[in-house]
């Protein structure tokens, strides 16, 4: 049996119920409008690297408490008391250059909202850029983040195409929310 070529190929044949199935229905793609689920989004990622995605799906809900919500604000003011908790938290992915990371990207993103009124009005602001570009930009702006996680991060947020097989049913209720990356025909063109 060949290997399944796309994650929507992947997930085709899991249980509803699969942490994969789940995420590729409801999250992978669709637009984020709410900057802590952007910086949510970003946290999974930068943890993911060096990782599998079943991993870190399967920790979600802990990243999620263990990050306070992923609430910007509060975790930009985390403390050295806070990131021994992290840590020493077996719920999430223990690796210092990981916590260190979450905290100082969400000082960056405070820094944003204060420049740009929100995390996303500052994607928006750089929208459209290249692949190339994004990584760049991410690399300036973020640490940990590279060209593997900042293309996770546009494609699972709607600010680049291809999270979905244009045949996977998916794919049309994502359109329907009109992610950035549809109202831009060079991007439409590459599908």
């Amino acid at each position: 049996m060949e290997a399944p070529t796309s994650y929507c190929q992947m997930v085709q044949d899991q249980v509803p119920t699969s942490v994969h199935r789940i995420y590729h229905d409801t999250a992978y793609g669709f637009p984020l409008h709410d900057d802590n689920e952007l910086f949510g989004r970003l946290i999974l990622e930068i943890n993911q690297a060096g990782l599998s995605w079943t991993t870190i799906l399967n920790k979600e809900a802990n990243f999620r408490q263990a990050y306070t919500q992923f609430d910007i604000a509060t975790v930009a003011h985390f403390d050295e008391q806070d990131r021994g908790r992290l840590l020493s938290d077996a719920g999430i992915i223990r690796n210092k250059r990981k916590v260190d990371a979450a905290i100082q990207n969400a000082q960056r993103i405070l820094a944003l909202q204060s420049s740009h009124g929100s995390f996303k009005a500052w994607l928006d602001h750089h929208f459209p850029l290249t692949r190339a570009e994004w990584v760049k930009l991410f690399k300036q702006t973020f640490t940990f983040t590279g060209g593997e996680i900042t293309n996770e991060f546009l494609l699972s947020t709607g600010y680049l195409p291809g999270a979905h097989e244009q045949d996977c049913p998916i794919y049309a209720h994502i359109l329907k929310q009109n992610p950035p990356w549809s109202k831009h025909e060079p991007y439409r063109q590459s599908l």
